[in-house]
């Protein structure tokens, strides 16, 4: 069963308006076409007015969606001959992130995203995509053998974050995301990456490091969740949509704070409507950022990378 957001509703109601008609033309022999057109035409423009005005909180709830593509659905439909490599050689494999060798438009690339669940079982399996340690340093495996291989990395984010809990803290979270972001500093050849649905904090950031970084029109990328940072600043949950506004984590705020490098588009409705053209639009996205960084050197990626991310935070008083 498709979940319908609050906001969504006057485009559902049209659109099951049509359906209506059109059972009635067939059931009573009626031309209803004009009727039909007329009421298309309503949706398109009821679409196109509320997907241009969203609040930042239901930006949050797009990214959140049930029916939206995740980074593996993804991979599938633009990739071919993808090869998954699985654990971290110290420890366990985490389900949470998934990585491997993929050929995309003629390329071979190292794929690297995480992974979320269509139902409680599934997400039960992927720890609701927040990934332990031993997902960073499989991760972190994956890119050092690309890295070797002379393979550009791909780079998929749509996780809340890193896991919160103890058995994560016990086996040093914190130490295996540093680690992450020290030597994807160091990679000599591209990385791209690409939040696709929610980049939370640190627990995007420990596969974040990249010479382009995008992300999707209705992803958000913040430090910190809403709902926790209406809980710290307010001490009410409720107060989340408040704190979406605080944050400033929609794609073209980020864009205008230069914390991401572009905004992908996607289908007037949001990817959950029409998963197919909003992995084409990802994956034309992805092969463009791929084309311009070819040219570079290793040394010049890694300057790259690196003056872009200490630029971050910069500001004059």
């Amino acid at each position: 069963m498709s979940t319908v957001l609050d906001f969504e509703e006057p485009i559902v109601e049209l659109e099951r308006k049509v359906q209506e008609l059109r059972e009635f033309s067939t059931q009573r022999d009626v031309d209803v076409s004009h009727g039909i057109e007329l009421l298309e035409e309503r949706i398109e423009e009821t679409r196109r007015r509320i997907f241009a005005n969203l609040s930042p909180w239901q930006r949050v709830q797009l990214a959140r969606h049930p029916q939206r593509p995740h980074p593996i659905e993804y991979v599938n439909r633009f990739c071919t001959d993808f090869i998954e490599l699985k654990g971290d050689r110290r420890y366990s494999d985490d389900r949470a992130i998934f990585g491997g060798f993929a050929r995309f438009q003629g390329r071979r690339v190292m794929l690297i995203g995480t992974r979320k669940g269509r139902n409680l079982k599934q997400n039960v399996e992927v720890n609701f995509g927040s990934a332990h340690p031993e997902g960073y340093r499989k991760a972190l495996r994956l890119m050092r053998l690309a890295d070797r291989a002379g393979c550009p990395i791909v780079s998929l984010i749509d996780t809340p974050g890193a896991y919160p809990g103890i058995a994560a803290e016990e086996r040093h979270i914190g130490e295996a995301i540093a680690v992450n972001l020290l030597e994807m500093f160091q990679f000599k050849v591209p990385i791209v990456v690409v939040v696709t649905g929610e980049g939370g904090s640190g627990g995007a950031l420990g596969i974040g490091v990249g010479n382009r970084v995008l992300i999707m029109e209705n992803a958000y990328y913040s430090v910190i969740t809403p709902e926790g940072c209406a809980a710290i600043l307010w001490r009410d949950g409720a107060a989340a949509p408040k704190a979406a506004e605080a944050l400033r984590l929609t794609s073209r705020d980020l864009v205008q704070m230069q914390i991401v490098d572009g905004i992908v588009p996607e289908p007037v409705s949001g990817a959950h409507r029409d998963p197919d053209a909003a992995a084409g639009l990802l994956g034309e996205a992805i092969a463009k950022a791929l084309d311009e960084l070819s040219s570079l050197s290793a040394d010049e990626l890694r300057a790259q990378r690196y003056d872009k991310f200490r630029a971050m935070g910069v500001y004059e008083a």
